[in-house]
């Protein structure tokens, strides 16, 4: 048999254990429910719950309270007014501010917005009537927004206040507008100006959750080998090598999670119409290696801590710690240096990242590169516990 031979030889004896591991893992995964759960259940529970929760884009019809000390024309209709605002809801107008307090304390209304007495003579007298407004802090979604319409409406009334006082001096509207407003801001919200909280959230907080369940199937398959001291049948199916077995093992995972992948970017891209400014292949690209690079995270967790229970708790710290660091919720950059480093360390950084330039922003992708590289540079991870965890493979002892 000669060179050529010898090699077809081995690459269709590597061939046939991967597929004689994979069916061996079809099995495992038909016989136990957590996995059904985990791969299918909770990442269309998650898609469906978030994408609908949040279908409207930015919440609306926020209750909260007006305390009018006026009673004037002008009060009631500042109050319209900001009843009118979309996300503002007035639902209790009352003269006791300990009433719309109390209110508040009950989670009735999210703010409070307090009109002063003698609020209508003063503002035409110019003698500059303080408008007053509440937020619960404790909500801070709705409180910020209502604290911005709040301000808008508050701001609006300043200026039609000094309107009509410089109608009644003999001024032009052109001449008073550029006392009220000497600067025009022309603003242009990029990627997302709809401001859209689904947009901004789901692109990421789904990701993460597929990322978050690649952890622990990929620790609970590798982990439960050992705790049920089958992991020796395992290898041997592999042939001793514990590339090959890993290949054949996490292959099923692999297809099976890169279709929910692929299921989550049409959700997302498909049927909500987010934006996809570079086109679909540098997103299912993403995508897919976020997949195997989240493998080869949970390849090493387990090879750490080659223990059932330890590696599962690394798998769930690790994948909740990514929802804060990875960048979309607070910036990396207004981080500590030690833990802007350390956010390089999850694959769901440099998917968000791509997900940024590509999907938000269009840009080439000349710079978006280098985070591929990071999430194929992941996949080098698995070789660096390879020793530790195949001697955990074939002489730990499960102690239950």
């Amino acid at each position: 048999m000669d060179n050529g031979e010898l090699n077809r030889a081995c690459k269709l004896s590597v061939v046939s254990c991967l597929l004689s591991i994979a069916k061996r893992e079809l099995l495992r995964i038909g016989k136990d429910p957590v996995y059904f759960f985990c791969m299918l259940v909770a990442p269309t529970v998650c898609v469906v719950f978030f994408l609908s929760l949040m279908r409207e884009g930015l919440p609306t019809d926020m209750p909260v309270a007006v305390v009018d000390m006026d009673g004037s024309s002008n009060s009631r209709n500042l109050t319209r007014q900001l009843d009118a605002f979309e996300q503002t809801k007035v639902i209790l107008t009352t003269v006791s501010f300990e009433e719309a307090r109390q209110a508040m304390q009950e989670g009735k209304v999210y703010g409070i917005f307090y009109v002063p007495k003698d609020f209508g003579a003063d503002a035409t007298a110019g003698r500059q009537p303080k408008l007053s407004f509440y937020t619960n802090g404790a909500y801070l979604i709705a409180a910020s927004l209502l604290f911005r319409d709040m301000k808008t409406i508050s701001v609006l009334a300043g200026a039609s206040v000094g309107l009509q006082t410089g109608l009644a001096h003999g001024y032009t509207e052109d001449q008073i507008m550029a006392q009220l407003q000497p600067i025009v801001i022309d603003t242009h919200a990029i990627g997302n100006p709809w401001l859209n909280y689904s947009v901004y959230l789901n692109n990421t907080l789904l990701p993460g959750v597929l990322q978050l369940m690649i952890f622990l199937v990929t620790v609970l398959s590798i982990g439960s080998e050992i705790k049920n001291s089958t992991a020796r049948k395992w290898l041997e199916m592999g042939e001793n090598s514990l590339t090959v077995s890993l290949m054949g093992k996490i292959l099923p995972y692999t297809v099976i999670f890169t279709i929910v992948a692929f299921l989550y970017a049409g959700a997302l891209y498909g049927f909500s119409s987010f934006p996809l400014n570079s086109g679909w292949l540098p997103m299912l690209s993403a995508l897919f290696l976020l997949v195997v690079a989240s493998q080869a995270v949970g390849i090493f967790m387990i090879g750490v801590l080659p223990t059932f229970r330890l590696g599962l708790s690394f798998a769930c710290l690790f994948g909740m710690i990514a929802f804060s660091i990875v960048g979309f919720s607070f910036p990396v950059l207004g981080m500590d240096s030690t833990l802007q480093a350390l956010s390089n360390l999850f694959p769901l950084r440099h998917y968000f990242l791509i997900y940024v330039d590509q999907a938000l922003n269009g840009r080439p992708f000349f710079y978006s590169w280098t985070e591929y590289v990071w999430l194929v540079g992941f996949l080098v991870l698995p070789f660096l516990i390879g020793k530790n965890l195949k001697s955990a493979l074939l002489y730990f002892k499960y102690i239950p």
